[in-house]
């Protein structure tokens, strides 16, 4: 479980997207992680990551997509 401490933003519809077509996660295991990650005050991508539903390549492509959009 990853707590933090601060208040972290909700997902983006352009990394929900991201993550649908482009790495394939299902539509509930996206809610899952949304329910979660704002449960714990984590980012998404770290939650998915560590509830196994993103691989480490995966958690690197969604690092690189988001330092892409910056």
């Amino acid at each position: 479980m990853v707590i933090s401490s601060h208040q972290q933003p909700s997902a983006s519809p352009h990394l929900l997207q991201f993550l649908q077509q482009k790495l394939g996660l299902s539509e509930n295991a996206l809610n899952l992680g949304m329910r979660q990650a704002k449960l714990e005050q984590a980012p998404l991508p770290i939650v998915l990551w560590s509830f196994g539903l993103l691989s480490l390549d995966q958690y690197q492509q969604v690092l690189n997509w988001e330092n892409d959009q910056e």
